[in-house]
């Protein structure tokens, strides 16, 4: 593949059959297809396998090999489609602030900025469980028919409010600053190799389904289907295996020799 994209085999692999115009309509139905159809997951840096972000690389993994991913890998292989299509895209770090305040969290999050039709929206495929389907606007609005996300600005930082449990919370905060490649090269190192890094001691995955979500936080699961959330945990990594094949659309046999540092009993 080298540094080219095939647009048709990305459009297969996110079931996207719809327009190829650069308008809202477009931009809004890749981002949710891209959303529903690729997962969000840090099993490559828990097997100590690094991550990728050179297209070659992207589209190796999550086009043809039909992998999730987290939000560096998500936001470049969208950029890259939507550039594609004539879309301008921006790319931005942010610090993420749902787990720990922001003196502790770096700028290890990635996720894109969109101008069209006289807006500018924020899309961000790649914040696991706490994504917005729809592209939100920025200045305060959020997506009518999904509110469950806002983007504001106090002057100097702007906050991506997310609703967590039903309760409105921050969840990462940016400069919204232009970022480069290289700037996102050196938050992918840190994520995917320091030995404190969140997603080298924890399982983080998440899907989206027709009516919600499925997300994995180390042995916990919790299935959303409209206003319900049925919670259970895996008793092993066999089963954790079994549920990546049936809900991710993954089968990863190395899952059931995986060692995860904060949960000691599969250590």
């Amino acid at each position: 593949m080298g540094d080219t994209f095939d647009l048709e085999a990305y459009f297969a692999r996110v079931n996207w059959r719809g327009p190829s115009t650069a308008n809202y309509t477009t931009l809004a139905g890749i981002l949710e297809a891209h959303m529903t159809h690729i997962p969000f997951e840090n099993f490559d840096v828990l097997l100590g396998r690094g991550v990728r972000l050179d297209l070659d690389g992207l589209q190796k993994k999550l086009v043809k090999a039909r992998r999730g991913g987290y939000c560096f890998e998500h936001s470049s292989l969208l950029a890259a489609a939507l550039e594609r299509l004539g879309f301008e895209t921006v790319r931005h770090a942010a610090r993420v602030i749902v787990f720990a305040p922001a003196s502790e969290s770096p700028r290890t999050h990635m996720f894109l900025t969109v101008a069209v039709e006289g807006a500018r929206y924020a899309l961000d495929p790649g914040f696991g469980p706490f994504g917005s389907r729809l592209p939100v606007p920025l200045g305060g609005g959020a997506p009518a028919d999904r509110p469950t996300h806002r983007f504001v600005s106090d002057g100097k930082l702007w906050t991506m409010y997310v609703t967590r449990d039903g309760v409105e919370t921050p969840g990462w905060i940016s400069t919204l600053e232009t970022e480069n490649p290289v700037d996102f090269e050196m938050g992918n190192f840190f994520t995917a190799m320091h030995p404190e890094s969140l997603f080298r001691n924890r399982i983080i995955a998440s899907a989206v389904t027709s009516d919600g979500r499925v997300n994995i936080m180390n042995r916990d699961v919790t299935v959303l289907a409209g206003a319900e959330a049925r919670r259970s945990q895996l008793p092993d990594r066999a089963a954790l295996r079994a549920l990546l094949a049936e809900r991710f659309g993954i089968d990863l046999p190395e899952v059931e020799t995986l060692q995860v540092p904060s949960v000691p009993e599969w250590a």
